[in-house]
């Protein structure tokens, strides 16, 4: 029974009236869009807002709750077989596949979303998405439909555990082992890049060990086609990410988001990875996100907190998380670079190229209202005496441009005076 039955039902037996029904209804829209709550069932809803009573919620859910589950989860071509897990938008079910008899895995947008027309659209966007992508570091999309209003996507079924799984477990990677992965996750980014696509919640959670060693990146349900600058308008002034992975961009809510925005939230997972915390720790998720933009707090290298890393390891995470993108790395193919050195032994050629640059250089965020100083783009990072002898030039420059000028005239009034003598 889908819950547009469950509604009739409702209705047909007189415990609300219509009107009553879509009150609740339109409440439960403008919490689950709102996103400061859970996604919540329409009785739960119904019973809060005191238009049923616990008791006839729970003769409700007696009578229809195993209709419900059975025909919920019936789609044809795939046979449910066990729950996995839930998120905030779906329920991710273990299914066999009958017309190729391969395991894989069903995500069903929940009920509570399925009424709102743009968190379907979010679901069906994943999907879309999800099909663009073939490669072996990625979780691959196989199908998605719509079957009696209820929403599916079907993927690739991963057997294996998250980062975040190890890391709850007080794992703590070491060098070489966090290098292999990053760069696997790094080489899916790069797939993704190439196709116009940003992940935009890159995290441990969302990272499988496979068992047989692979490493998978999980879960495009904040995926964005770079170039679609309608969902970015839709979406101007959201903190879009997870807290302790968000870059300053997703922060402040910026529309131009790009890649090194994922490289930034990979730098943060490698951060976790070898040091057991995130860079900006913090119970509240307000006051972590603020650490990330803030100019005032120093993110501590992780060689620093790890003596066993190596201070190229340091070095690359440090650009991958610099708070001005414009001295990240710029895309996925030059972080590869580097991890690619570190892996050899050797020291990580653009991030020390970066770091030199950084060292004349006073680190300003392109987003800030104090985006260029009052030295002006040719007065960034000269010492003193550059800037006396560039003042110098121009003072001279401009004097012999004033010479010139006079020259000019001088010889003009000569000419008008000749031509009228004649």
């Amino acid at each position: 029974m889908t819950e547009k039955t469950l509604e009739q039902t409702i209705i047909r037996r007189g415990l609300v009236t219509p009107e009553e029904l879509e009150a609740c209804k339109a409440h439960r829209a403008r919490l689950a869009s709102s996103g400061k709550e859970a996604p919540k069932g329409l009785l739960e809803i119904m019973v809060a807002a005191k238009a049923l009573t616990p008791g006839q919620a729970q003769r409700l859910i007696k009578e229809v709750g195993k209709e419900t589950q059975q025909r919920k989860t019936e789609i044809p071509g795939y046979q449910i077989l066990d729950r996995l897990g839930k998120g905030s938008m779906g329920i991710v079910y273990r299914a066999r596949q009958t017309s190729v008899d391969r395991i894989v895995a069903v995500k069903v947008l929940l009920d509570v979303l399925a009424q709102n027309k743009e968190f379907v659209r979010r679901f069906q966007r994943e999907a879309t998405i999800a099909a663009k992508l073939n490669h072996p570091n990625i979780v691959n999309a196989i199908d998605a439909g719509e079957v009696n209003g209820l929403q599916y996507f079907v993927m690739e079924f991963v057997e294996g555990r998250t980062i975040k799984d190890e890391l709850e477990t007080g794992k703590i990677y070491d060098e070489p082992e966090a290098l292999r992965i990053v760069l696997a996750v790094a080489e899916a980014m790069k797939h993704a890049h190439e196709r116009g696509l940003i992940h935009r919640d890159i995290k441990p959670e969302n990272i499988i060990l496979t068992k047989e060693g692979n490493v998978k990146l999980a879960d495009l349900g904040l995926a964005r086609l770079t170039a679609d600058e309608k969902q970015a308008v839709a979406e101007a002034g959201m903190a879009i990410g997870t807290p302790y992975y968000i870059s300053p961009e997703q922060v402040r809510g910026a529309t131009d988001v790009d890649i090194r925005s994922d490289i930034y939230s990979l730098g943060a997972t490698f951060y976790h990875m070898v040091t057991g915390r995130p860079p900006f720790p913090g119970d509240d998720p307000t006051e972590v996100m603020k650490k990330h933009v803030d100019k005032s707090i120093t993110l501590t290298p992780p060689d620093h907190l790890n003596t066993r890393l190596s201070s190229g390891l340091g070095e690359v995470v440090e650009t991958m998380m610099a708070r001005n993108r414009e001295n990240r790395y710029r895309d996925p193919g030059d972080l590869i670079i580097d991890l690619k050195a570190l892996i050899e032994g050797k020291r990580p050629v653009i991030a020390e190229q970066k770091a030199d640059t950084l060292a004349k250089l006073a680190e300003a965020d392109p987003d800030d209202e104090d985006e260029f100083d009052d030295d002006g783009p040719g007065g960034v990072g000269l010492s003193e005496e550059e800037r006396i002898e560039l003042a110098g030039v121009v003072n001279a420059r401009n004097n012999v441009i004033a010479v010139l000028a006079i020259l000019l005239g001088l010889a003009l009034v000569s000419n008008v005076i000749l031509l009228v003598a004649r």
